[in-house]
């Protein structure tokens, strides 16, 4: 009995063992392939942009809809924000024509979210270009010039992404504060959210449809950020004025 009793603990002490090499190999898997750091590169490879140095530049994405993002211009509008950056769908800014124009003639920074919503660590290099390419186009058929950034569309990118983008004379931009103001937490959430960004941070907040309480948070947030005595720029003044943060892939 004693025989048994020894053997049956040596047996236990092993699949408890082996229970958690594969518990944590099984979260390794998970982590890796679900989250996405802000930025990939290598020494020589294109690098994206998550952050700068100085100042905070306000980004608003807009895929689709057309109700939210006329109010969110209208509350940069009112307090007197000039600078601010846009990253739309090729297929949403050939819907809404009337609404790219404001942007532009409003004084606003336009970047590209691709053209449809697509994410480009699923698709092969070419056809990163090719949505890339068409929204492109679609930029240009709204004499929308001398646009310099590119976000991909549903936030998630890799090497080729990087690679495919500065083929196309294009950076890749990402942000290192996320509102997460699409979740529709409530307007004090992204308030709190946003209220810790710093100088340099690049700020991803949504003008699309998913986005109810954007509008509603923006004042409070604008207010937080002149408090504290800090500039609003857009991506492209921040890159200008200041060092930009990037990370190493290893």
């Amino acid at each position: 009995m004693k025989f048994f009793y020894v053997f049956h603990a040596k047996t236990i002490k092993q699949l408890t063992l082996i229970l958690i090499a594969a518990f944590f190999t099984a979260m390794f898997l998970f982590m890796e392939t679900t989250i996405h750091m802000p930025v990939f590169s290598s020494k020589d490879d294109p690098k994206a942009i998550y952050k700068g140095e100085n100042d905070i530049a306000l980004t608003f994405n807009i895929g689709w809809g057309d109700e939210k993002a006329e109010p969110i211009l209208d509350v940069l509008k009112k307090e007197n924000v000039k600078a601010a950056t846009f990253f739309l769908s090729g297929s949403w800014a050939e819907r809404h024509p009337d609404l790219v124009s404001r942007i532009v003639k409003e004084g606003y920074e336009i970047g590209i979210l691709g053209y449809e919503y697509k994410d480009y660590t699923e698709l092969e290099a070419d056809k990163i270009r090719q949505d890339i390419a068409k929204a492109q186009t679609a930029f240009a058929k709204l004499n929308i010039k001398d646009i310099n950034y590119v976000r991909p569309p549903t936030g998630h990118f890799d090497k080729k992404t990087l690679e495919s983008a500065k083929r196309l004379g294009y950076t890749v931009v990402h942000w290192s504060i996320d509102s997460k103001d699409w979740t529709n937490p409530g307007a004090n959430a992204i308030i709190e959210r946003v209220g810790k960004a710093k100088k340099g941070d690049i700020v991803l907040m949504h003008a699309s449809d998913s986005a109810k309480q954007t509008a509603k948070a923006l004042p409070s947030i604008i207010e937080n950020i002149k408090e504290n005595n800090l500039k609003l720029v857009t991506v492209s003044e921040m890159m200008a004025n200041a060092s930009t943060s990037t990370e190493e892939i290893k």
